[in-house]
């Protein structure tokens, strides 16, 4: 079992951008330092749920900073990227790194960076396999042409190749963010490993995972045998004393960011959407995740890879949203919770 800390670079109430970011950097730091296996990084636009706009651009450097732990995008939002020059950025982070970056992708939602950045909504709601199957030729092959929908280009020359990289000449692990059962076939149909939501029960990821096997061998995949080193299951990793403890540092932080991150998301076609009740939904992911004991935290990993078949975690670190109390529960985790799964 692997365990790595999600980091949203979350801008709590009362905070700023710099301080958000800092705190990214350093719980980077304190789990590497802690033994954890990764960090993965998101990417918002114009919100304060998260202030990264470039999850590749701050993963280059906490590589540059760290020399151990492995950096993921959690994700690169592909709708408002170009898929070559996404592409271009994760086999120079895979090559000068050796190995150690991890390409999460992902379709995003219909917000107005679309607009902003000219993508438009068709790239949102139709682009995505095109932009996926492109970023993907462009990681495997020496020369790469386009005759796309929405890219078309003569044929050049991939520089530099990521796979040259001689630690992992099969180039940069390549993740898809799966919501809808759209997004599980699209990532099975090409034998990509999913990243899965915190919002997601063991019983939904389950479902998931199994209807990603049976795409997987019905486009020739051996599931058994997934790219990369498996699906990754998102969620809330909370360390303290007793549950009651841990519950409330989780409580007293997280509804004001949930109500003032979420809830400044802007669509781009003016398309009503509902927003989650920030207490119920702190409720719900404390219920649901490891937060707690270390022993507690322990066993529920343990019972969400027996139950769901996802042995990756991807848990978020800075929901007390305090740095001082992120580091420590970054080192309680790596300290307490990891000893208690291993041989899991």
């Amino acid at each position: 079992m692997r365990v790595g800390a999600f980091i949203l670079s979350a801008q709590f109430p009362g905070q700023g951008h710099d301080e958000a970011l800092h705190r990214a950097v350093r719980a980077t730091e304190a789990a590497e330092a802690a033994g954890l296996d990764s960090v993965w990084l998101a990417e918002h636009h114009f919100v304060p749920y998260g202030v990264c706009p470039s999850a590749t651009t701050l993963a280059a450097y906490l590589l540059g900073r760290t020399r151990r732990i492995g950096v993921a995008t959690a994700v690169s939002v592909l709708p408002t990227a170009h898929p070559v020059s996404l592409g271009e950025q994760a086999a120079l982070l895979h090559l000068t790194s050796r190995g150690r970056f991890t390409l999460g992708v992902g379709r995003g939602g219909p917000w107005v960076d679309l607009e902003v950045f000219g993508s438009g909504l068709a790239a949102y709601e139709e682009g995505f396999p095109e932009s996926l199957d492109l970023l993907l030729r462009w990681l495997r092959e020496e020369r790469v042409g386009a005759g796309g929908e929405r890219y078309a280009f003569r044929e050049v020359p991939v520089v530099p190749r990521p796979r040259e990289s001689p630690e992992r000449p099969e180039g940069p692990e390549v993740v898809v963010a799966c919501t809808s059962p759209g997004s599980v076939r699209l990532a099975a149909e090409r034998g990509l490993p999913m990243l899965l939501g915190m919002h997601s029960t063991d019983e939904e990821k389950a479902g998931m995972v199994g209807l990603w096997r049976r795409t997987a061998l019905a486009a020739g995949h051996d599931p058994d045998r997934v790219r990369g080193a498996g699906h990754v299951a998102a969620g809330v990793g909370q360390v303290a004393d007793t549950r009651a403890e841990a519950t409330e540092k989780l409580a007293k932080a997280m509804p004001g960011w949930l109500r003032q991150g979420l809830g400044a998301h802007v669509t781009v076609d003016g398309r009503r959407r509902t927003m989650r009740d920030p207490e119920a939904y702190t409720e719900f992911l404390c219920g649901l995740h490891p937060v707690g004991p270390a022993r507690l935290c322990a066993d529920r990993l343990a019972a969400s890879a027996e139950r769901t078949g996802v042995r990756r975690f991807a848990l978020l670190v800075e929901g007390s949203g305090d740095l001082a109390t992120t580091e420590l529960n970054v080192h309680r985790l790596g300290t307490e919770v990891l000893p208690t799964l291993d041989g899991v």
